[in-house]
């Protein structure tokens, strides 16, 4: 009995100590969730009053102000860059970065506009329109058109009065070496024209016009025995809607530039269907080009829609070699000639058979002596 207050008094003291520990703890004890609302608070006030106080949307990032005058681009070097309308080969990398082509002047009668600089390929941007397909030829604004610009002169040879005989080398462009062997040996008044199909085109080209050519471009026709006989890829067909035409007509024409004018390679069928070349014709005479046809088909129908679409026109007579042999070409070429003497002018049409044209260059060589002048061929299309 006399144990249980002694247990009260021990449990008093016990209890006091321990409330007083807690008692110094609270005075050290730090509302941490009160001072870091108020630090929050704080810092949302002082973006508050800053944005209040200083006019600075951007929020400090580097900025500048320009004022606007204008639509153009600022940038003077993109801006002289951009002078004309781009034109793109059609195959840029088949080109040598090392490439030595320089530019040329266009070979045509016509002075090209002040500051048309032809490009690396010979073709005067003024002169050339960007499509999906690449560059192709259109008349500039000032009125100058492909075949004005791009024709060789005949110079004084065409007002001479002697009679007159072109000659068209066709199928070039495909083999490139035998394409520079020919306009090596060929006298510049012989015109070249170049296959769409050649892997360097646009070289091959610039060469042939470096070294006083002119030259076209072959476009695939359908020929009646269309397609145990096909011309190529992209060739135009009857029965296709124009859309379609014209578009293998663009593709056709993007393969190279600085030609004065197209011919047909075959097209029997397609030439003799006036509803088929009727938009073909309309968008070489829009583009200010030629047509030279190659006088195979005696139905074709391209020289009434020449001449109803302004387009300069012209037929071949003969084809010198369809048999290529040295005696057969020499016997049709003095066809020509006795042509040329009754009419006052001739036109035929080779291929680019090493045999065809090392007969025709040493058969050019006598012609001043007969008192006949070799001229390009758009000097006798009308």
């Amino acid at each position: 009995m006399s144990e249980a207050p002694m247990a009260n008094d021990l449990s008093t003291p016990l209890t006091g100590r321990r409330r007083q520990k807690q008692e110094r703890a609270a005075k050290f004890h730090f509302p941490l969730a009160r001072l870091l609302f108020i630090a929050i608070f704080l810092i949302i006030g002082g973006v508050a009053l800053r944005l209040v106080l200083v006019e600075e949307p951007d929020g400090g990032r580097p900025s500048a102000e320009v004022a606007i005058t204008s639509t153009r681009d600022g940038n003077s070097i993109a801006q002289s860059a951009a002078t004309g309308p781009a034109t793109i080969t059609a195959d840029p990398g088949q080109f040598p970065a090392d490439g030595s082509m320089v530019a040329l002047p266009a070979p045509g009668s016509a002075t090209p506009a002040p500051g048309q600089v032809p490009d690396n390929f010979g073709v005067l941007p003024d002169l050339s329109e960007e499509t999906a397909h690449g560059a192709i030829p259109r008349m500039s604004g000032t009125g100058l058109t492909p075949f004005l610009a791009y024709r060789h002169n005949a110079g004084t040879a065409a007002a001479s009065g002697r009679p007159m005989i072109a000659i068209v080398v066709t199928g070039l462009g495909i083999n490139e070496q035998g394409s520079l062997d020919a306009i090596d040996q060929l006298p510049d008044e012989v015109t070249l024209a170049f296959a769409p199909y050649g892997r360097s085109l646009p070289n091959t080209v610039a060469a042939a016009r470096t070294a006083g050519h002119e030259v076209m471009l072959e476009i695939p026709l359908e020929p009646f025995d269309y397609p145990q006989n096909d011309p190529g890829p992209h060739t135009m067909l009857t029965g296709e809607t124009p859309r379609n035409n014209l578009e293998k007509l663009f593709w056709l024409m993007a393969r190279f530039g600085g030609y004065f004018g197209v011919i047909n390679n075959m097209g029997a069928r397609f030439t003799a269907s006036a509803t088929d070349m009727a938009p073909i014709m309309e968008e070489l005479g829009a583009r200010g080009l030629g047509y030279l046809d190659d006088g195979s088909s005696n139905r074709s129908v391209a020289a009434q829609l020449a001449g109803a679409n302004n387009v300069p026109f012209g037929r071949a007579g003969q084809v010198v070699d369809a048999n290529p042999a040295r005696a057969s070409i020499l016997s049709a070429l003095a066809s020509l000639e006795a042509q040329a003497m009754d009419t006052g002018s001739a036109l035929g049409i080779i291929s680019a058979l090493p045999i065809s044209v090392q007969a025709v260059s040493e058969w050019s060589r006598e012609l001043d002596a007969k008192g006949i002048a070799l001229v390009p061929a758009s000097a006798l299309m009308q």
